[in-house]
């Protein structure tokens, strides 16, 4: 596992819980005509985190195996789905049979094991035709505050691994698995700004994964940028996002 992955979603569970937004009702739909999912199949949620994607997945009616390396986040999505199978995992090393699930779904989680091992490892445990999903909430930097929040962020980034790279895609077209189909739909996270902004940045792997002084600069950093920020000097924002689903089939 990374190590911001490792110490930041360890060290800022509920941070995560807290800050991150929900995934769009017009994703159930998506998850019925594209995963095939109802109440007759099995789902593996990868790297499920404190359970926030695992939440959308219950609409379904499938039968969910939540799997999650990182012990605290783990402890979580115990207490937020308490009627789903957890169990402690990674992307290399899937704690199920081979063939035994009808699709494996990683939301906000690819990035961090986008591996051949991994790819090759989800391959096993879906049966023949089985789906394979992947989903991010991607915040909308055509707006110049939450372009704003992204560059306060950036000096920080490392070599952590994001989504925006693109760096994730290059396993595509991948060996076993048909061509990736993508949707998009609009998305936003509402509420106060320290819980949509400050606690969102607050959650990011190498955000969380900071000394204690480094993380209060970056917290004060957004807070003047709210308080600068006419838009935000409200007591409930809404932080634009587009949610991105990506989806094939296990040959």
């Amino acid at each position: 596992m990374h190590e911001a992955a490792a110490k930041g979603f360890a060290r800022e569970a509920q941070a995560y819980s807290r800050g991150r937004p929900e995934y769009p009702v017009a994703l159930d739909q998506w998850l019925r005509d594209y995963l095939k999912l109802d109440d007759t199949r099995t789902v593996v949620d990868l790297g499920a985190g404190t359970g926030k994607f695992t939440r959308r997945l219950l609409a379904t009616g499938a039968n969910i195996i939540a799997v999650e390396p990182v012990q605290e986040m783990l402890a979580q999505l115990t207490q937020t789905v308490p009627t789903v199978a957890a169990r402690s995992g990674t992307a290399e090393s899937i704690p199920v049979n081979n063939g035994a699930v009808d699709c494996v779904v990683c939301a906000q989680s690819f990035h961090w094991f986008a591996t051949e091992a991994a790819l090759k490892e989800i391959h096993r445990v879906l049966r023949p035709g089985g789906s394979f999903g992947l989903i991010w909430n991607v915040r909308d930097e055509s707006v110049d505050w939450a372009a704003a929040m992204t560059a306060i962020m950036a000096p920080y980034e490392g070599n952590s691994p994001r989504y925006s790279s693109g760096e994730w895609r290059k396993l595509f077209p991948a060996e076993g698995f048909g061509p990736l189909r993508e949707k998009r739909f609009p998305n936003g996270h509402t509420g106060a700004p320290e819980q949509v902004i400050v606690d969102r940045v607050l959650s990011t792997s190498f955000i969380a994964a900071l000394e204690r002084p480094q993380q209060h600069i970056v917290a004060a950093r957004l807070r003047d940028l709210i308080a600068r920020t006419p838009a935000l000097g409200q007591d409930e924002v809404t932080v634009p996002y587009e949610t991105v689903a990506f989806s094939c089939e296990k040959d």
